[in-house]
């Protein structure tokens, strides 16, 4: 088999330019050898990406591929063995549809005054004579999400404990040199305290030890009336009438604290930053929010076009997850004139797809404006990925983007503290912005009340 050509630069070589600058790395690659290219990263088996979105479609679609868990056996450490990102087949299949529930329907509206409640509280406690950094603000807000939202949690020493180790876990791969941890194996030893592994292993044990027990506790002591994810979870049954154990529970836990917390935080600040950079988005953006008038209901918010417009463009210029999903051969398949044997691994680069001038002109230009000008494919347009692999929390996620932003935006004028462009940087296994974004309160916002009506012949 000959796979498409790509990079020559020796294997190690390679997989240090993915971790440090994974960006450049793709972006020449692109350049160099086009629409399909084969990388080649340390030990790791040869992987093809692409980023037509034919070709995309195809790979999504096509029996001839599969999406594996066990390809994405480095992220095992944090999530666990029975996250649904890790396991495969019938067993995928059935957690999928166990989780599904909880993020569709009525249950956005429960969880809508929530994540407005949560927004308020930590804004408020922002001082004008102090500047601070937005991603730093927006975990904050997505954290306690995450700890009220999808656990349950309002208050308690449960929660008082979990949330410094939560946040503390997250942050052992929030640069590039931590994220090396997970790429190799040989960092991966546990030396208890003195080791970056060690230290997240131990922390690990506790937040198990704390999951446990809620989880027993609410199975001792179980309440219809709770509308938490959690609470949706262990209430949920598969075709045989079984529930999800405790591991799964628990690994699903910490698959959604990953997935939901970091990712739509990093999503937040690279918003603030967008609409802080140009003003004439930030204008139309606060009289579209102000046209709702006092407390609008948050669902009729989340409907708002340009807001919508915003939060998707924000997710195309620098999406938070750089790739699909992997898939992998399972019997030959041609794809762009090339045929690909079992076992080769492909995936999508949803970075470059969001690249392209062909669907997107002047792609490195922030304009929310193309979302109202045309509708994009699931293949062309795929910030939670696809297919079966598609990010199962993407409607709570993009709700909780639209409310935080309106919310703030509607309540604080904010500018930002540093006159310098934002570099995107890896974050682990996503893109966020390097430094966070630096923003300073000016003080409370005075909404413009609605234009009077002009009457005629007056």
């Amino acid at each position: 088999m000959t796979l498409p050509d790509g990079p020559k630069n020796p294997r190690f070589v390679q997989l240090i330019q993915w971790i440090a600058d994974p960006l450049t790395y793709m972006d020449v690659s692109a350049k160099k050898y086009g629409e399909i290219f084969t990388t080649r990263w340390g030990n790791l088996q040869p992987f093809v990406m692409i980023h037509n979105p034919q070709a995309i479609q195809e790979m999504l679609n096509s029996k001839a591929l599969e999406a594996p868990g066990d390809i994405n056996g480095i992220l095992k450490p944090l999530l666990g063995e029975q996250s649904m990102i890790v396991i495969s087949g019938e067993k995928h299949k059935r957690q999928r549809q166990l989780l599904m529930p909880p993020f569709h329907g009525e249950r956005m509206r429960n969880y809508a005054q929530q994540i407005c409640d949560i927004t308020r509280d930590v804004a408020s406690k922002w001082t004008v004579d102090r500047p601070f950094v937005a991603r730093t603000a927006m975990q904050e807000i997505t954290m306690r999400v995450i700890l009220q939202v999808v656990f349950g949690l309002d208050e308690g020493p449960r929660l008082q404990q979990l949330s410094p180790l939560l946040a503390s876990i997250i942050d052992t791969t929030g640069s590039p040199l931590r994220s090396s941890m997970l790429f190799l194996p040989w960092m991966q030893q546990d030396w208890g305290a003195w080791s970056p592994w060690g230290r997240m292993k131990q922390q690990q044990r506790k937040i198990q030890q704390l999951m446990d027990a809620e989880i027993a506790e609410r199975r001792q002591q179980p309440d219809s009336n709770r509308t938490d994810i959690l609470s949706l979870m262990m209430a949920a049954r598969d075709e045989n009438g079984e529930p999800m154990t405790n591991e799964e529970l628990r690994d699903e836990l910490m698959t959604l604290l990953f997935a939901g917390h970091e990712t739509t935080a990093t999503a937040l600040a690279w918003a603030f930053y967008w609409i802080h950079s140009l003003p004439s988005v930030r204008q139309k953006l606060l009289q579209e929010l102000d046209s709702l008038g006092e407390n609008p209901d948050p669902m009729d918010i989340s409907r708002l076009p340009y807001l919508s417009a915003v939060c998707q463009e924000t997710l195309r210029i620098y999406p938070v997850g750089m790739l699909t999903f992997p898939r992998v051969v399972r019997e030959p398949v041609e794809l762009m004139g090339h045929q690909l044997e079992p076992g080769t691994v492909v995936f999508g680069s949803i970075y470059l797809t969001h690249r392209r001038e062909d669907l997107y002109p002047e792609p490195l230009q922030f304009k929310p404006e193309r979302f109202l000008e045309r509708q994009f494919s699931p293949y062309e347009y795929l910030p939670f990925g696809g297919g079966s692999r598609r990010c199962i929390g993407l409607a709570l996620a993009q709700l909780e983007m639209k409310l935080v932003l309106a919310t703030i935006l509607r309540d604080f004028d904010l500018v930002l503290a540093e006159k310098k462009p934002v570099q995107a940087k890896r974050r682990g296994v996503t893109l966020g912005p390097g430094g966070g974004v630096r923003m300073a309160l000016l003080g409370r916002r005075m909404r413009q009340s609605k234009p009077e009506p002009v009457v005629s012949g007056v």
